[in-house]
């Protein structure tokens, strides 16, 4: 019962501290560790939910989770050859089992549903970009999509590519064009679509819930300011805000399904973000934040392996 109840605990307080995350602006001054942190309450809160119903479930083997899966596995397969009895016997137990087990599948299978359904829309888009985008020798490297409204996106993967539209070129000046492209760079090099891809698949599975909403808006928007403090490396951050102004002005185009376009969430947050910078969180925060996190998701694992 003691490891069920801290397991429990554990989880309790990553769901506390999603729902707390979601409200809050320091993050804004530290968007990368931020999303370090969000990561790590999504993968201890799923681990130590599920981990709480299997330590009370195999508490009868008193070997902990890992070790009392195996020690069930064995016991089943005694009872199926007629050698012994099967333990969980009791309804409750037998109950958190199937739940724990089957909660753990769910998870699984929703982050790879939404993993695949990514690639597929990417793979499509990939194929008609093939026959209507061209190259421009004014932005190389940059597919350019005939198409008045404004976009600008990212498709991420092994053959990432950067993708404007005609309207985009008209629109923006050269020193706002060369902030947006930096913009998407910066997409494609940190991989921010695996970043996103546990909350867009938790939001698919559970769109009912608001913390699942807030939590995919909050790590949506950090992944979008980590991409502007990586832009501000090559450009002016007005130069940055201006060219996002101008999108919002110009009803710019979505992104396709599995990119990651300029003008994302909440884009009158980062235009005074980067109009009116507040100062980074101190370098001790910020080291300090990113080892909490690590030792968050290390926390799970290692109680699912301890030997209770």
């Amino acid at each position: 019962m003691i490891m069920a109840a801290v397991l429990t605990v554990l989880a309790v307080a990553c769901a506390f501290g999603a729902w707390r995350l979601t409200s809050a602006r320091w993050p804004w001054r530290a968007p990368r560790s931020a999303i370090l942190l969000w990561q790590s309450l999504g993968v201890t809160w799923g681990l130590a939910t599920v981990g709480a119903m299997l330590a009370y479930a195999l508490e009868p083997y008193g070997e902990g989770v890992v070790y009392g899966l195996h020690a069930f596995a064995d016991s089943a397969i005694s009872f199926g050859m007629g050698l012994g009895l099967i333990q969980p016997y009791d309804l409750p137990r037998v109950t958190a089992l199937v739940a724990g087990l089957t909660l753990l599948a769910v998870l699984v299978a929703i982050l790879l549903g939404a993993g695949a359904q990514t690639l597929r829309a990417r793979r499509r888009h990939r194929a008609l970009l093939s026959l209507i985008a061209r190259d421009d020798p004014g932005v190389p490297g940059v597919r350019v999509v005939d198409h008045p409204g404004a976009a600008a996106y990212c498709l991420p993967g092994l053959r990432s590519e950067v993708v404007v539209s005609a309207g985009t070129l008209s629109l923006l000046h050269p020193d706002e064009l060369r902030a947006v492209l930096a913009h998407e760079t910066a997409h494609v090099r940190e991989r921010h679509d695996l970043v996103l891809l546990p909350f867009v698949a938790l939001r698919w599975a559970l769109p009912w819930l608001r913390v699942v909403r807030d939590a995919h808006s909050s790590v949506a928007l950090l992944v979008e300011m980590a991409a502007d403090d990586r832009a501000r490396r090559y450009c002016s951050p007005r130069r940055l805000a201006t060219a996002l102004l101008r999108f919002g002005t110009a009803d710019a185009v979505p992104a396709p399904n599995g990119a990651l376009g300029a003008a994302g969430e909440q884009v009158m947050a980062r235009v005074n973000r980067l109009i009116k910078p507040r100062a980074e969180l101190p370098r001790r925060f910020r080291y300090s934040l990113v080892t909490f996190s690590v030792l968050l998701s290390a926390s799970a694992p290692l109680l699912w392996i301890y030997p209770g």
